[in-house]
């Protein structure tokens, strides 16, 4: 089988196994089963044991990437229709967004220093708290590796969303705005579903919340590089 011919069969079946998820998910809606987790899992199992490449796999799956861009825009959609929520709270929806991507970047950096791991895992890290497309954007002016902050923002967004609940519950949070803002900034797309999931203002919130950490942190990524490495 010709590279092209076997990259057009994996895109097809990352969208059949997508969409069977999709259906286990709803039938059982188990953490584990999720489509971002589960889904991944399958793929990397089908690589590893039919031998093929990373690069064979991404020939005819790179527009899938692509469409990360639209997909974040389109969060913007409802954010628009509720803009009176936005007027109302914009100052602490500020404060929250700049100090939760200060102590995204610092605390990643840090602990990976910490822990003495590469440079380029350090550089990496730093932009992992921001959805992909910004993360991707923010990643060339640190020298980060693209292939390794698309890593750590998937695990990033599925273990925010995965314990988010749990911390606010702890932490006795119960205020929507609080929750939304809370997985808009810490687990982005992921943690944007699932706000939805608790209420269409914890979902508002986490959509503007996501796209202006992305924005401050691609905006800002020149400034961090030249701070922090």
């Amino acid at each position: 089988m010709g590279k092209f011919q076997l990259s057009v069969l994996c895109l097809a079946i990352t969208l059949v196994l997508y969409y069977a998820n999709k259906k286990l998910y709803r039938r059982f809606h188990m953490l584990p089963l999720m489509p971002l987790v589960f889904t991944p899992l399958l793929l990397v199992l089908m690589l590893i044991v039919a031998h093929i490449s990373y690069q064979n796999y991404m020939g005819e799956s790179r527009w899938l990437m692509w469409l990360l861009g639209p997909a974040t825009i389109a969060f913007a959609v409802p954010v628009y229709d509720n803009l009176h929520v936005i007027k109302r709270h914009w100052m602490s929806l500020t404060a929250g967004v700049v100090t939760a991507t200060v102590v995204a970047v610092t605390s990643s950096v840090w602990l990976a220093r910490l822990f003495t791991l590469s440079e380029v895992i350090q550089r990496s890290l730093a932009v992992r708290s921001i959805t992909t497309p910004f993360a991707l954007a923010a990643a060339k002016p640190i020298g980060a590796q693209p292939e390794l902050v698309a890593l750590f923002v998937v695990i990033t967004g599925v273990f925010g969303m995965a314990v988010g609940d749990v911390l606010f519950l702890r932490l006795s949070i119960r205020a929507g705005m609080a929750k939304g803002a809370g997985f808009g900034a810490a687990s982005h797309g992921a943690g944007t579903a699932r706000s939805y999931e608790i209420g269409p203002e914890e979902g508002v919130v986490a959509s503007l919340v996501m796209m202006l950490s992305g924005v401050v942190m691609v905006v800002g990524a020149p400034l961090i590089g030249w701070l922090m490495f």
